[in-house]
């Protein structure tokens, strides 16, 4: 017996020629996106789309190609940018039967930063709910920029008097040598990518009138040792390259009226092969702990260009672990 398929039709009636182009794209390359990303068949003749396919995918494709034609108004339309509708609207792809949770918006200086994904926004949930949250996941699936976005709005709110980000200065695979420069320029390009974020949340001369007050804080993860942190949202990024030891120095910092996100590729780790990760050793350990949330991202979270979900993927298939939760 053949599959069931479903035929929708969608009417883009009002639009003018140039914005069923924007729509469509060039060769109507977002319309294949949307098929590869689906697995929907979509045909268009003028101001009509037909969708064919099974009746749960058919009711997403609709949902994704309304969301970009209300898009093509006001923004030109990409790949790129129908694979995050595709996100932000929490649909898997093809075969894939995972779920959305209830969208939480994170204001900032900025503007809101939605979740896009299902994972994004129950990692979201997560930071708001528990003192420690820990976002595990490949490259690109925004565990960095989200716990950025939070210490921001947290900042805003008043909930917390400083941010203080924190990476372990390890390179990845490399020898750098001697850098120059006083402390904070010898860690400052370990920290760009909270930096990038940063600025595009609060604009370049706040960041810096804040670190130069030390509202934001900057510390190799070294200088942690001794210090308890009291109404401060804390970042430790690239946590795969901890050893146990400094995970556990790290994680009892916490003071009163602090938070922390924990952020980490566990498929990335720089240690030296003979020590072990202190995120996988946490994974292990604070499971199931009171106050302790888990989040973890894996290939389909990829919110960069679409071609780093699928390099993310083949990296999975080859090594045969795509991560604890995946």
């Amino acid at each position: 017996m053949s599959a069931q398929v479903e035929v929708r039709d969608i009417s883009l009636e009002g639009a003018d020629n140039a914005r069923l182009a924007n729509f469509a794209g060039p060769m109507e390359q977002n319309l294949r996106h949307v098929e590869e990303r689906l697995g929907v068949e979509v045909r268009r003749r003028g101001h009509s789309l037909q969708v064919y396919g099974a009746p749960g995918t058919v009711q997403n494709a609709e949902a994704v190609l309304r969301r970009m034609f209300e898009l093509s108004a006001s923004e030109a339309m990409s790949p790129d940018r129908v694979h995050l509708c595709v996100q932000e609207l929490g649909f898997p792809a093809a075969g894939d039967a995972r779920g959305s949770t209830e969208e939480v918006v994170v204001q900032t200086q900025r503007g809101g930063i939605r979740g896009r994904g299902a994972n994004q926004r129950q990692y979201l949930d997560n930071i708001r709910v528990n003192d420690l949250t820990f976002g595990i996941g490949p490259a690109g699936t925004g565990k960095t920029y989200l716990a950025v976005a939070s210490a921001v709005e947290a900042l805003q709110a008043g909930a917390v008097r400083r941010i203080v980000l924190v990476r372990p200065a390890v390179e990845a695979g490399e020898r750098l040598g001697f850098l120059p420069g006083d402390m904070a320029q010898k860690v400052d390009p370990y920290l760009r990518p909270m930096y990038d974020a940063l600025y595009e949340m609060l604009g370049f001369d706040r960041v810096a009138r804040n670190v130069e007050r030390q509202v934001i804080e900057v510390a190799p993860l070294a200088f942690m040792r001794g210090r308890s942190l009291n109404d401060s949202f804390i970042i430790l990024d690239e946590a795969q390259n901890t050893t146990v030891e400094q995970m556990k120095m790290f994680l009892t910092r916490l003071g009163f009226g602090s938070k922390a996100g924990v952020t980490g590729d566990i498929t990335q780790i720089d240690l030296p092969r003979n020590q072990r990760s202190g995120l996988r050793h946490a994974i292990e350990v604070l499971r199931g702990v009171e106050g302790v949330a888990f989040t973890f991202f894996n290939a389909r979270d990829v919110v960069r260009h679409p071609l780093v979900q699928r390099i993310v993927q083949a990296y999975e298939r080859e090594s045969g672990e795509p991560g604890p939760d995946a």
